[in-house]
């Protein structure tokens, strides 16, 4: 069934294979398996389901910070919960638009199409985003600015499934900070999804869902604002002695401003950009989208019926927070205990407001993070790949090759996009440059490999993790000529003008949290080989509605009460 529903989707069969061969031996369900399941689904209906995504949130954090939790938050996961130690994304980049797609739909971007957080569309011949529409507008922030919608998810997500399974009677919201974290889980026709936008301080939408905010989201957007934490400061939750376990809080790569207690003000004299901007990027704002989920559940009466409704919130400060300081920084600690503190109040209030046997929490992270090169360097690996440098490495030797000419039209993730006006003024094969190209890259200290379309394409692929990862990262259409996978604690950006990233397929990126809790739902430690595409699947056999159309993850049996 999976090998002929990869044929069908009509992209290229041999990248698509490398896919299903990866998870081939995961799908396989046992009787016993198939009457726990069965079982489960019969026991339990939760009327919600609540998808949560901690945007760069390493596995380690719950294993470094555990003596630092409080009951109800992490730790109630944790002991209450299915917890998959193990779990890994199987693509890469590891950036947070494939991973909020994948987390919904149990497929990689070969499948969902969404190979970037942003690429180089050659149809159009600009850089697009994941979830970039010209044919929509924002609707509740600013005037006349383009919109967004999943036009170019290619995938169904566990609530259109939940949509088609109850006749659109199950309703399905997505919110987040970031527009794509908000939009690519919750599908194609939820009832909506609503993000930030940084220049108004308000949560917005598109017409893609409405053409203006519901009611219920423009009270909210009046009485429930960021301005409320103007002024206010940032200060470490408890006494310094619990932060030694990550160094100094003032370590030099860190950002400018870099040490508590932080003054929220943006540098202004009343709310304005650069205080939203700033605010989205502190525990605050993790705050404020918790109030967002609860007027949600309540405004649009989620989980309020035995149809299951569908909830995914996306937390979008971890992830500005660890760019700017690292994984190994006081200010990514301290984010991370309230995080669970939020979380805490959060799980009580669903408790009195759905019912502690009605719902159901699945808890991940869209990729982890690499540690900050300046900070591993001291111990005698990683560093900064300049992309300029590489871009320059590939033009001289295809020039020196084929001609002096302009042959790369962008480089994007890792990407290299070849002009093909070029390859055809020269009459040179785009197998033949990518040859060339590839063995200049090659030869830059900090790349591990490269890959080719034309290498990828025909299946011509070495059986490593790194080869894998990059094929269930590849789209035929979407992705570039080259892809480029530098080697461990490296990445690309021009000076330090970034702190730290996320892209690889190194488990510092790709091992993040996979947990269920709730209704259904046993409590154990698992730790088999598991991954966030595991996560829609299973929560479809949970709720007795098809698995998403490219779903390749396979269904975590070990989850569900016997």
């Amino acid at each position: 069934m999976n090998l002929c529903r990869l044929r069908r989707l009509g992209a290229s069969s041999l990248c698509l294979l490398l896919v299903f061969s990866a998870f081939s031996s995961l799908t396989s369900v046992t009787a016993q398996q198939r009457r726990t399941i069965t079982r489960a689904a019969s026991d339990a209906r939760p009327r919600l389901v609540v998808g949560i995504v901690i945007d760069q949130f390493r596995y380690d954090y719950l294993t470094r910070f555990d003596d630092l939790f409080v009951e109800g938050g992490f730790k109630r996961l944790l002991n209450g919960g299915a917890v998959f130690t193990n779990a890994n994304y199987i693509h890469t980049p590891t950036y947070t638009a494939c991973g909020h797609a994948t987390f919904m739909t149990g497929a990689p971007p070969a499948l969902t199409g969404i190979v970037g957080n942003d690429w180089y569309d050659r149809e159009s011949g600009a850089r697009v985003t994941s979830v970039s529409d010209s044919k929509t507008k924002l609707v509740g922030g600013r005037q006349n600015a383009s919109g967004m919608s999943p036009h170019r998810l290619l995938a169904s997500t566990l609530g259109d499934e939940l949509r088609l399974r109850s006749n659109g009677q199950a309703k399905v919201i997505g919110i987040s900070y970031k527009d794509r974290s908000a939009i690519l889980p919750a599908g194609k026709r939820p009832n909506g999804a609503y993000w930030y936008d940084a220049a108004t301080g308000n949560f917005v939408t598109s017409t893609y869902y409405f053409e203006e905010l519901p009611a219920w989201m423009k009270t909210f957007n009046q009485t429930q604002r960021a301005d409320q934490w103007f002024g206010k400061k940032w200060e470490k939750l408890l006494p310094e002695t619990a932060y030694q376990r990550n160094g100094t809080d003032d370590a030099p790569y860190e950002r400018k401003e870099n040490k508590f207690p932080y003054a929220l003000t943006g540098g202004e004299e009343k709310p304005g950009a650069k205080f939203y901007n700033q605010f989205e990027a502190s525990p605050f704002a993790n705050e404020l989208l918790a109030a967002l989920a609860k007027a949600a559940i309540e405004n649009e009466q989620l989980g309020a019926d035995d149809v299951t409704d569908l909830l995914t919130v996306s937390f979008s400060a971890n992830d500005l927070v660890g760019h700017a300081y690292g994984p190994y920084s006081h200010e990514v600690e301290d984010i991370t205990l309230r995080t669970d503190r939020l979380l805490a109040e959060f799980f009580r209030y669903l408790d009195q407001k759905i019912g502690a046997d009605k719902y159901v929490v699945a808890l991940t992270a869209d990729h982890g993070v690499v540690p900050v090169p300046e900070q591993v360097k001291a111990l005698g690996y990683g560093g900064r790949l300049s992309p300029s440098a590489l871009s320059e490495k590939v033009e001289s030797a295809l020039s020196k090759r084929f001609g002096e000419d302009k042959w790369i039209k962008q480089l994007v993730n890792g990407n290299v996009y070849f002009d093909d006006a070029a390859l055809e003024r020269r009459k040179v094969s785009a197998a033949d440059a990518e040859a060339v190209a590839k063995d200049a890259i090659l030869a830059i200290t900090g790349v591990a490999d490269c890959f080719t379309r034309t290498q990828i394409l025909s299946g011509q692929l070495p059986q490593t993790m790194i080869a894998r990862s990059v094929a269930n990262g590849f789209h035929p259409v979407r992705n570039g000529n080259l892809v480029v996978v530098t080697q461990p604690y490296y990445f690309f950006s021009e000076g330090a003008t970034v702190i730290t990233t996320h892209g690889s397929p190194y488990r510092y990126d790709t091992h993040v949290p996979v947990i269920f809790y709730g209704a259904g739902i046993t409590a154990g430690w698992f730790h088999s080989e598991s991954s966030p595409a595991d996560i829609a699947p299973t929560l479809a056999a949970l709720l007795r509605v098809e698995i998403p159309s490219t779903s390749v993850g396979r269904i975590l049996s070990e989850a569900f009460k016997k």
